[in-house]
């Protein structure tokens, strides 16, 4: 028999969402990104839901030959671009967009032996200090590329560190105006926060990611409230066992929780080994038979322990949401000083997942 905890993908709420990101970027077309195994829904499970996208953006090869194999035909951007010249074989062979970043990119491109031009995403440094050519650097490097035979179509590209910020684009916008200057090349800058709330910066592709899962980019599940955006994945348990507290017993390793009166408390078969946060404290939410109520104590691989004060009926069997449509992940990702991209990502494979 399987413990009770269990993962739920809900393949509507990934439609549903591509569309609330399309209606956000009316004139642009969509980059899904499905890096990260689909931020860790499982990208085999979930491309289906989103194949009304125009493209799909990710960073691993492996991941792109899936969705070949699988039957996907329309375009696929590397966001990070290849890594190894001899990458460049697979690309051809697939027919890849790839982004380049560096000048030994160019010249790989420059040297390889290909079937037919590759779609190029020239990569630009918005100030954010990763990926990209500076500004100044940006002609160079398009002209370059704009001289090979083995380069189709070039798009610019960029990414935003603070676009969440009401003014986080001000600066970045004006580095890649600068870049673009003469450039008469489309343009793909937006991320899952530009898409909803920079229309400025829509430009002819977007790239939504966390939120065609249904989580905020910015963290704080407000921001989203008002958007339509549903939860894609709900992490589920069963409260396994009950303790009866007196007053001053502690719970679970280290004690870092004191009952301050009785109080009774339910153990949730969940813990860090199935991905559920080591650091969410007391007090992060839970629903227990859809009540809400809290985390108590230290969480550990197996189980975390919860309050039941406000839900004295609940008993072993009863029905736990971690995260999901009552208990927002981005709201236990904020309790536990994380963001809700990284608890779908860590999502472990021993949890069973259920596709509806």
């Amino acid at each position: 028999m399987s413990r009770p905890v269990f993962a739920t993908i809900d393949q509507q709420a990934l439609r549903h969402n591509l569309a609330i990101a399309r209606q956000a970027a009316p004139g642009a077309r969509v980059w899904s990104v499905v890096k990260a195994n689909a931020y860790g829904h499982g990208l085999a499970r979930v491309w289906e839901s989103l194949a009304q996208t125009d493209g799909f953006a990710l960073l691993n090869m492996e991941e792109a030959i899936l969705l070949r194999d699988s039957g996907w035909r329309k375009p696929i951007l590397l966001l990070e671009g290849f890594f190894h010249a001899e990458d460049l074989q697979l690309i051809d062979r697939y027919r890849l967009t790839t982004s380049v970043h560096s000048n030994w990119q160019i010249k790989a491109l420059a040297e390889a032996r290909l079937s037919a031009p590759v779609d190029i995403y020239l990569k630009v440094n918005s100030g954010m200090n990763r990926l990209g050519f500076r500004p100044e650097q940006a002609h160079g490097a398009y002209q370059k590329l704009r001289a090979l035979e083995n380069v189709g179509d070039i798009t610019l590209m960029a990414h935003f560190a603070d676009a969440e910020n009401p003014e986080g684009l001000i600066a970045p916008l004006q580095r890649i105006e600068r870049a673009a200057e003469g450039l008469a090349i489309p343009r793909s800058l937006s991320n899952s926060a530009c898409t909803l709330w920079h229309p400025e910066a829509h430009y002819d592709w977007v790239r939504p990611g966390i939120i065609l899962y249904g989580a905020s980019p910015s963290g704080d599940w407000q921001d989203i409230a008002s958007t339509g955006l549903k939860p894609v994945m709900t992490l589920n348990s069963e409260i396994i066992g009950i303790q009866q507290l007196s007053r001053g017993d502690g719970v679970g390793y280290g004690y870092r929780y004191h009952a301050q009166q009785e109080q009774r408390i339910g153990v949730v078969a969940c813990g860090y080994a199935d991905g559920y946060p080591r650091h969410a404290p007391t007090g992060t939410p839970v629903c227990v038979d859809g009540v809400m109520t809290q985390v108590v104590g230290a969480v550990s691989m197996d189980m975390i322990t919860v309050d039941l004060t406000s839900c004295p009926q609940a008993g072993i069997g009863s029905t736990v949401e971690l995260w999901g449509e009552q208990v927002k992940i981005d709201q236990v990702a904020k309790a536990a000083g994380t963001v809700g991209y990284e608890l779908m990502c860590a999502l472990a494979p021993r949890v069973p997942v259920r596709v509806i």
